[in-house]
C-alpha cells in the first residue's frame, strides 16, 4: 500500500469513527423526542394546570372589578352624607318656626304670611332632600328601635304600648336607607316591665 492509500484509509476510518460517534448523539436526540412523545399525559396535565390558572386569574379579575363597582356605587350613594348632616339643622329650624306659629290664632296678616312662606320653604326643602333619597324618620307610635332612635327619656303613657315612641323631639333622617341621624324620642314607660337601655 502506498502512503496515499494509507492516508485515505486513515481518513475513511476517522470519518467512520466520527459517524459512529455522531450516531449515539442522533439516537439521543431521537430518544429525547421519543420521550416527549412518550409523555403526552404530563403535557396534558401541564396544559390543564395552565388553563386552571388562567380561569382563576379571570375569576379574580372579575371579583376585583365587581368589588370596585360596589365601592364606586357606595361612594356615589353616600357621598352626600356629610352635606346632608349639615343641612338637617336648617330643616329643624324651619319645622320649629312652623310649629311655633301653628297653634296661635293670629289676626295679624304679617304673621300668617310669614308662617305660610316658611311652610312653603320647608315643603320645597323637604322635596329637594327627597330627590336625593333623604327620608325623614318620624316614628310616633312605632316600637322603640335603638338602631334608628335615640331615647331622650321614658314617660308614663297609659294610652300607648310600653316601649313605644310617644313623642319625637327631633326627627331622624336616612340617606338611601342608611341612618344619617337617629330620631330623638320619648318612650312610653312600661309599668313593671323590663326597661330599655336609653343609652343604646
Amino acid at each position: 500500500m502506498s502512503a496515499d492509500e494509507n492516508r485515505n484509509e486513515k481518513v475513511d476510518e476517522e470519518l467512520k469513527a466520527e459517524e459512529r460517534a455522531g450516531e449515539p448523539v442522533s439516537e439521543k436526540q431521537e430518544g429525547e423526542t421519543s420521550s416527549v412523545e412518550e409523555d403526552p399525559d404530563s403535557m396534558e396535565a401541564r396544559v390543564k394546570e395552565l388553563q386552571e390558572q388562567v380561569l382563576r386569574s379571570q375569576a379574580e379579575m372579575q371579583n376585583v372589578r365587581r368589588r370596585a363597582e360596589i365601592d364606586v356605587e357606595k361612594a356615589r350613594k353616600f357621598a352626600l352624607e356629610r352635606f346632608v348632616k349639615e343641612l338637617l339643622p336648617v330643616a329643624d329650624s324651619l319645622e320649629k318656626a312652623v310649629e311655633s306659629t301653628e297653634n296661635q290664632k293670629s289676626t295679624d296678616e304679617v304673621v300668617t304670611n310669614i308662617r305660610e312662606g316658611v311652610e312653603m320653604t320647608l315643603d320645597l326643602f323637604m322635596k329637594s332632600l327627597g330627590k336625593f333619597n333623604v327620608e325623614p324618620l318620624n316614628p310616633v307610635g312605632e316600637p322603640f328601635d335603638p338602631q334608628l332612635h335615640e331615647a331622650m327619656s321614658m314617660v308614663p303613657a297609659p294610652d300607648a304600648e310600653p316601649n313605644s315612641v310617644v313623642a319625637v323631639m327631633q326627627k331622624g333622617y336616612t340617606l338611601n336607607g342608611r341612618l344619617v341621624r337617629p330620631a330623638m324620642v320619648m318612650v312610653a314607660k312600661a309599668e313593671d316591665g323590663p326597661k330599655i337601655d336609653e343609652q343604646a
